[in-house]
């Protein structure tokens, strides 16, 4: 089994903030990331599928096409958009990075095997910061 990795980089505004309590609770929790007008972040997204490798291509997924794959479907839906009111899958959900991450997921697993039939998602890694990031395996 190989583990290999593609990271993508874009960058995204929001806001951690839940109608159901008071503006004091909200900024007792969230602090400044329940700031009205919001707030940004340069967000980095490491992808990493397993498999074997092909016995033709020694590949176990061509990068050029996990990063297109990538590209499309998630990183030009988030990249300089606000998180909470343009991103329609993340719609009615709460913005946090432990949401999108698990949103990401969602995504590619359904679209990964248009590019091989030799992998599987393995792990989605989503930096928020280069000190604050969120791990997910499905």
């Amino acid at each position: 089994m190989v583990f290999v990795s593609r990271k993508e980089h874009f960058n995204a505004a929001h806001k951690l903030y839940n109608p159901k309590w008071t503006e004091e609770k909200n900024v007792e929790v969230f602090g400044p990331c329940a700031n009205s007008n919001w707030h940004g972040h340069n967000f980095d997204l490491i992808v990493t599928v397993k498999g074997d490798p092909d016995p033709d291509t020694g590949f176990v997924v061509d990068l050029k096409k996990l990063s297109v794959l990538i590209k499309e479907q998630i990183i030009e839906k988030v990249d300089h958009k606000n998180l909470n009111m343009d991103v329609d899958f993340m719609q009615g959900k709460m913005a946090s990075t432990e949401n999108l991450v698990i949103e990401f997921w969602r995504i590619l697993e359904s679209k990964l095997p248009q590019i091989t039939d030799n992998a599987v998602l393995h792990c989605l890694k989503l930096y928020e910061t280069p000190r604050n990031f969120v791990e997910y395996y499905g």
